[in-house]
Order: structure tokens, then sequence, then C-alpha cells
């Protein structure tokens, strides 16, 4: 369980990479819109676990690939908007955040899933229990 430090913390990355992402480096992604979705922080607050959904993008492993590749650029951006608020700029590690994918894959097998109308003696059971 996060301490309430972690918590904080790292909902401070959240909104700064957040920002990040969508204002300053989108050039580097090719258009893409990357949201972070969560992170996670060591209890050192030395590494950040980054979760991000992608969306407009044809690949979304080659474009994770891209973002791991411009870690160093994105760390130095998040660390001159926090430098002032953290003593540690932590390591991120980026990881894609499937949960959109995996309940769109639910509520598809919840659709098709059919289920027959209620009998009048079914209906007429449940009202008036023996």
């Amino acid at each position: 369980m996060e301490s309430k430090r972690q918590h904080k913390f790292s909902r401070l990355i959240q909104k700064e990479l957040a920002d990040i992402f969508q204002r300053e480096v989108p050039h580097l992604f090719g258009g893409a819109f990357i949201s972070v979705s969560v992170v996670r922080v060591s209890p050192d607050l030395g590494l950040a676990r980054v979760y991000i959904s992608v969306m407009m993008a044809k690949d979304a492993e080659a474009l994770l690939a891209d973002v791991r590749a411009n870690t160093k650029t994105v760390r130095h951006m998040l660390a001159q908007r926090i430098k002032n608020q953290a003593r540690i700029i932590p390591e991120l590690a980026f990881f894609l955040d499937d949960s959109a994918e995996y309940a769109a894959r639910i509520d598809k097998l919840f659709d098709g899933i059919e289920i027959p109308p209620a009998s009048e003696d079914d209906e007429d059971a449940e009202t008036y229990p023996n």
C-alpha cells in the first residue's frame, strides 16, 4: 500500500508528465496522443513506473519504444518542473496501460451473452414463494 507521501508524489509526477507529453514533446512521437494513466512510485521515491495510454498511433508498442528511447529528455523536462518540490528526480520506467482495451473486451463478451427471457412460471415462483 502506498504511503501518503508516495501518493502525493505520484500524483505530482502524473500531472507534470501528462502536461509534458501533451504540450512540449508531441513532435517526438509523431503527433500521437499520450496520456498518463497511473504512476506508481517506489518507497524511496527513486523509481516511478509510468503507465501510459496511447491514441491516434498505428503501433502502440513502437510508440512505447520511442517513449523509452526519449526517457532522458522527458526526465530532464520533468526535473525542470519539479526541482523546487522534490529532492529526488525519479528514474522513469514506461509501460503500456491496456486497461481500456481490457474493459472493451469484457464489454464485448457481455454483449455476446444471450439471456433467455424468463417464463411466466419462473416469474410466479419469484413473486409468490412457497
